[in-house]
Order: C-alpha cells, then sequence, then structure tokens
C-alpha cells in the first residue's frame, strides 16, 4: 500500500493515485479543477477545537504529540471510524496522495492518517 502525504497547492503528479483532501475547509485560492481531489472525507479531519488548540501552540513540533494523541482519540468515535474504514479500503486498491493546505504535513493529521492507513492500526 502505498500513501503519500503532499501540499494541496502542489501541482498533482501522475503517480499520486487518488488524491484525498484530509482538510475539513477547502483551501484558499485553489480551484477544483487544479486540484484534482478525487475524495474528501471531512469525517476524518480534525475538529474545529482541536485545529484551533494545535494553531495557537508556540511550537507545533513540541505540541505534535499531544496533538496526535487527541486527534487520534476524535478518529475513535464512530462516523470518523467508518471514514477511516472507507479510506482504508480505497487506499488499497493503489496509490494515494493524502493532500493538505498544511505548511508542514509531516506535523499535521495528514501524516497521522497516512501512518494509520499503512499500519492498518486502530486510532
Amino acid at each position: 500500500m502505498t500513501v503519500r502525504v503532499r501540499r494541496v497547492h502542489e501541482p498533482p503528479e501522475p503517480d499520486d493515485g487518488v488524491r484525498v483532501l484530509v482538510d475539513r475547509l477547502w483551501p484558499r485560492g485553489l480551484s477544483k479543477d487544479v486540484a484534482q481531489v478525487h475524495e474528501w472525507p471531512k469525517a476524518l479531519t480534525p475538529s474545529t477545537e482541536l485545529r484551533r488548540w494545535y494553531h495557537s501552540q508556540e511550537d507545533a513540533a513540541d505540541a505534535y504529540e499531544e496533538f496526535r494523541r487527541r486527534y487520534e482519540a476524535e478518529l475513535a468515535a464512530p462516523e470518523a471510524a467508518e471514514a477511516l474504514h472507507a479510506l482504508r479500503e480505497l487506499v488499497s486498491k493503489g496509490p494515494a496522495t493524502l493532500v493538505t493546505a498544511a505548511r508542514t504535513p509531516a506535523l499535521s493529521h495528514a501524516s497521522v492518517l497516512a501512518e494509520l492507513l499503512v499500519s492498518g492500526g486502530q486510532p
């Protein structure tokens, strides 16, 4: 299973496979034609409260583990767990790219999702 994480503002590449937007809000200044997003499972996005908390932290790298713990707890809720299962099935069929507007995708919810998808782990 191949799951990549990229910024949604980067041009799509042929080996992206299925492009999945994993942000709650559509990225500003980006048309749907340019983004080439195939799926947009909003149930997998962090809650507004969690996003605001994480963005308010002075050092995202220091706060990442706590963010990850809280986000995985949110993913255990029934609606999110169902959406995670559906996404896992989708990415098992071929390459997939999780796209996000986060400035640092490696320290975002997209990387948490990618790790859960690849490992098959549960939040």
